[in-house]
């Protein structure tokens, strides 16, 4: 039977340990609300920019931008791997990671020869697939709070110049896309080229395409070099938005899970601590009836 003193000081590590787990719970909490207001917020216009953005591709000569240059040979790609800075949030960072390794493995399959770069978002993301082998050739920070566009600016200006030099002819992000508190899904969204056609990997058999065309005033060339840069960085904002309201989520979910793991080790060790002191009780009372009775 362990120590009754050795069980009270670990009832006591564990009452500790659940305070922290609840405050952060509590915190992870209030950033969750205020993420994923504003991912409700901005979603809308996101996914109608997009589909703006992907008809103007589908309807558009690929002259007017050359963000809609479609590469005949697909030499190299980026991805853009969105993770979050610190742990603690559960399997958040896992599966956003195994996502990105799935897509690495299959542009390989199609081409042993393509050269595959990753820009990480989020300082678990660069640890773990540098961890893994794989090329990471920019890390940028992820902010807990976004303020405005501006904040992403520096990474989607990165991607599309690098688009522009042709030393990438894709460019993948992959992010995970925040359904509800206690759902989360890792997505890949394909942002270079511009295109209607939704994803390199997969062969798409039929694209459904709406009967009607754009008249461009001024030119369709001045209004794409303005609106598509804008669009662009405005789908990466949105990818930035949708992974900070996961992981907040995912991290109050863990927090909340840790807690109770804790309450649940209490309640066992408390149980435990009961029976070390009424079996040193019914000792001590054994050794006094003896003692007793050796006297007689």
């Amino acid at each position: 039977m362990p120590n009754t003193r050795d069980i009270r000081r670990r009832i006591k590590s564990i009452h500790n340990t659940k305070k922290i787990t609840k405050a952060m719970e509590m915190v992870a909490s209030s950033k969750m609300r205020r993420a994923v207001k504003g991912v409700l917020a901005s979603r809308p216009y996101s996914d109608l920019a997009w589909q703006l953005i992907t008809h103007v591709a589908g309807k558009a000569k690929i002259t007017a931008n050359r963000l809609l240059d479609k590469r005949k040979e697909i030499k190299a790609i980026g991805i853009v791997l969105v993770t979050s800075n610190r742990g603690l949030c559960g399997s958040f960072n896992q599966q956003v990671i195994k996502k990105t390794v799935e897509i690495i493995k299959k542009g390989k399959a199609l081409n042993q020869d393509l050269k595959i770069e990753i820009i990480c978002v989020g300082k678990k993301g660069g640890r773990s697939m540098l961890r893994l082998g794989y090329k990471v050739v920019a890390e940028f920070d992820k902010p807990d709070i976004l303020n405005n566009v501006s904040d992403v600016r520096p990474m989607a200006k990165l991607i599309m110049s690098e688009f522009l030099k042709k030393k990438y002819d894709k460019v993948f992000l992959v992010y995970t896309d925040y359904i509800s508190a206690l759902k989360q899904v890792p997505q890949v969204k394909q942002i270079l080229p511009i295109e209607a056609a939704p994803d390199f990997f997969e062969k798409v058999s039929e694209q459904k395409v709406r009967n009607f065309e754009y008249k461009f005033e001024p030119p369709a060339k001045e209004i794409l070099a303005e609106l598509l840069p804008r669009l662009l960085t405005s789908q990466v904002f949105q990818a930035y938005l949708e992974s900070n309201a996961s992981e907040q989520s995912a991290r109050m979910i863990s927090m909340r899970n840790a807690s109770d793991a804790a309450g649940d080790m209490i309640n066992e060790l408390t149980l435990i601590f009961n029976q070390a002191r009424q079996s040193a009780i019914t000792r001590e009372i054994a050794e006094i009836a003896g003692g007793k009775a050796a006297l007689e």
